[in-house]
């Protein structure tokens, strides 16, 4: 897991359909959806979740996506950027680990309330 200190999320964000959001809500937001709109970052993402610790190293994500290093770790810098991922050094290589509940409070924001 990443020493560094994980930033919490905003719990002013509310669901889209509740009221409306204002400009730094949606600016937050919206860098998080960006990140996810790339197949390849959405993939890495997946990647990095899918592994028992919700942790992998650069070296072993680019195999599974046909990509230099370089260019790997510019797409994970990005979901880091996003408040998606956390980056910790071990030596000379980075690993990179899931951000906990920030997919699930993305998925908060897209639910639409039940009315009875």
């Amino acid at each position: 897991m990443a020493t560094e200190m994980i930033e919490t999320l905003d719990p002013c964000c509310v669901p889209i359909v509740g009221e409306a959001m204002g400009v730094e809500v949606a600016v937050t937001l919206a860098a998080k959806f960006k990140a996810l709109g790339d197949p390849t970052r959405l993939r890495l993402l997946s990647l990095v979740a899918a592994q028992e610790d919700r942790e992998a190293c650069v070296c072993d994500l680019t195999e599974p996506v046909a990509l230099s290093q370089p260019t790997v770790s510019h797409h994970l810098k990005i979901l880091v950027d996003a408040g998606l991922l956390t980056r910790s050094k071990r030596g000379t290589w980075s690993f990179y680990a899931l951000v906990p509940g920030a997919l699930d409070h993305l998925a908060d924001v897209l639910q639409t309330p039940v009315t009875v």
